[in-house]
């Protein structure tokens, strides 16, 4: 049971029914539109603000008391954006590091360090643990 809707041909020389711009015709002297192209939507270019949280913890277990801190929860990211992430803390500070289980591991007490350099990337680092 469809209704089909009667539909109009175009290809006739009537006019439409309605005019949606037919009010604009009457107005007269309209001043002209801008001819700069539209604003690009797309943020590609732009840099990633939002990106989420991720946590910063300090640990020393099973690590014989050296410390090491320690990046997580990390979303929506992959393994190679995290490699860069750890490349660019190991380069800035002079320190090594590894990523095991999707975590970023620095040796050393860099907290603050860190802290600064994933809010360039643009995510929100948030102190947790001890």
């Amino acid at each position: 049971m469809s209704r089909k809707k009667k539909r109009k041909s175009t290809d006739s020389q009537d006019e439409l029914v309605q005019n949606p711009f037919g009010a604009l015709n009457e107005l007269g002297d309209l001043p002209e539109g801008s001819i700069e192209p539209p604003r690009p939507t797309s943020r590609r270019n732009r840099k990633n603000t939002s990106r989420g949280r991720v946590d910063i913890v300090r640990e020393t277990a099973h690590r014989g008391g050296k410390i090491v801190t320690v990046v997580s929860n990390f979303k929506g990211i992959g393994l190679p954006e995290k490699q860069e992430l750890a490349k660019k803390i190991q380069k800035k500070y002079g320190v090594g590091g590894t990523i095991k289980d999707g975590r970023i591991e620095i040796r050393g007490d860099l907290r603050e360090e860190i802290k600064e350099i994933l809010e360039e990337a643009g995510f929100q680092p948030v102190f947790a643990g001890g």
